[in-house]
């Protein structure tokens, strides 16, 4: 097992640019000396710094924005994923990578809208790393000045402590979970740049206290912004879309 987060780390990586399929190692071995885990994990998250920086530069050097989209499974990060691409992939060139344990199927949804896209499977790994991501781009490559969309393994502990080289973290969540997750999850949404609050149309229906979740999101991140989204009926999207191209000042036209 992983010593940084206890993913199995002998079930593999594979990474897809569908329909093709290839299988990686996965970055961390197996371990089963307890006694070796801060060890293990200060030099897995070290190595994945390195990394991270590499990818960082490069990517500022062309110009590409990478945005790394983090939840727990099921608050509607690949419905949210196919509207961004249909609606502002008309104005920017927009790429994807998508991460799961298995199966291609959220890829195959992006794929329907016309746009790139590379799945990564992490076999029983729980988050995306800086060196998957280095590879998924590598099969995107994606074009200079584009915008690059990351869906990370549904989970909110592990994808927050791996920095992929992203330009900004995003934390989607969604009004069914309920409005105390930024205190049950606090180190996820202290790195988050953004959370989006989707499913926003059910409020009506459901106890949840937006304001209650912004305040614990802001005493947690006081710079980290909040939108009230519903990816499936459109609420607050220009906002989504007017965030995404302020991380890219003078890159696209307003509106």
């Amino acid at each position: 097992m992983c010593g940084t987060c206890g993913c199995e780390g002998d079930a593999g990586v594979r990474l897809t640019t569908l329909p093709d399929d290839a299988a990686h190692p996965h970055p961390h071995g197996p371990s089963g000396d307890t006694g070796r885990t801060v060890v293990l994990e200060a030099r897995v998250l070290a190595k994945n710094e390195d990394l991270a920086v590499r990818n960082r530069r490069s990517l500022a050097g062309r110009g590409i924005v990478v945005v790394n989209l983090m939840s727990s499974p099921g608050s509607g990060k690949t419905t949210l994923l196919e509207r961004t691409v249909r609606e502002l992939g008309v104005q920017w060139p927009v790429a994807v990578i998508e991460g799961d344990q298995e199966t291609h199927l959220d890829a195959e949804r992006i794929r329907a809208t016309g746009c790139p896209v590379v799945q990564i499977n992490t076999g029983a790994g729980c988050h995306l790393d800086a060196d998957m991501v280095r590879r998924g781009l590598e099969a995107l490559d994606p074009p200079d000045s584009s915008l690059v969309l990351v869906e990370n393994v549904g989970n909110l502990v592990c994808p927050a402590l791996f920095d992929l080289g992203e330009t900004a973290r995003v934390v989607v969540m969604s009004v069914p979970e309920g409005d105390d997750k930024p205190v049950k999850y606090p180190h996820m949404f202290r790195t988050a740049d953004l959370v989006l609050i989707n499913k926003a149309d059910l409020l009506p229906y459901v106890d949840f206290d937006p304001e209650r979740c912004a305040r614990q999101v802001r005493s947690l991140h006081p710079a980290a912004e909040v939108l009230q989204i519903s990816a499936t009926r459109g609420d607050g999207m220009p906002a989504w879309y007017g965030w995404l191209r302020a991380l890219r000042p003078g890159l696209l036209p307003p509106g």
